[in-house]
């Protein structure tokens, strides 16, 4: 099966089978704090091009500010901060897998804030498959948002230190990527899911 199909498969599936927890999740985004129940964002995918990812809001519809999470951000609602906790704010990205702009597994989509800090030794590399999902630097479990409240300059310490890091491994990635690592991927997201962050 090639990797386009079992992302189809995959995909469909799930958004089949959790369809009622999803309009749950939805209707909590709802009743928690007032604003649209999804969050879209311009994301850079596969070849540069941009695209709109799909996540639950876990922010305040009018927060402002960098598009990163910096400890126990102040404008993340209380059910958002459940959702990114557990990750499930993610699960809406279902959909841009179903619609080719994602796969299941890929280095994730950046920002084209950040994207532009990708040294040209890696850039291509990096661009060169579909967004994911997940992928091996999510499975690194670094805890971004805390050792970002813990920097004198958190865009700084994201652009010089987390994100070479995070490159690194999505450019490894990108040139060993075969169903198998997928599905070894997917596991140990699955594992990861299953005991999420206190």
């Amino acid at each position: 099966m090639s990797k386009r199909l079992f992302d189809i498969a995959i995909a469909a599936a799930g958004l089949a089978l959790l369809s009622p927890l999803l309009l749950a999740f939805g209707l909590w985004i709802r009743l928690d704090s007032p604003g649209p129940v999804f969050f879209r964002q311009e994301r850079v995918g596969r070849h540069g091009v941009p695209f709109r990812i799909h996540k639950f809001r876990t922010m305040k519809a009018d927060a402002q500010g960098l598009p990163l999470t910096v400890g126990d951000d102040p404008r993340i609602t209380r059910a958002g901060a459940w959702l990114r906790r557990t990750h499930l704010d993610e699960l809406p990205q279902l959909l841009d897998v179903l619609a080719g702009r994602m796969s299941l597994v890929g280095p994730r989509p950046e920002v084209p804030r950040y994207v532009a800090h990708y040294p040209a030794a890696l850039r291509d590399r990096v661009l060169s498959v579909r967004p994911g999902l997940t992928d091996p630097a999510t499975l690194d479990a670094l805890d971004e948002a805390r050792r970002l409240a813990r920097a004198a300059d958190p865009e700084r310490e994201y652009i010089e230190v987390i994100l070479p890091a995070k490159l690194q491994r999505a450019a490894e990635y990108a040139e060993r990527a075969t169903l198998w690592t997928d599905l070894a991927v997917l596991a140990g997201t699955l594992r990861r899911l299953s005991r999420p962050a206190p």
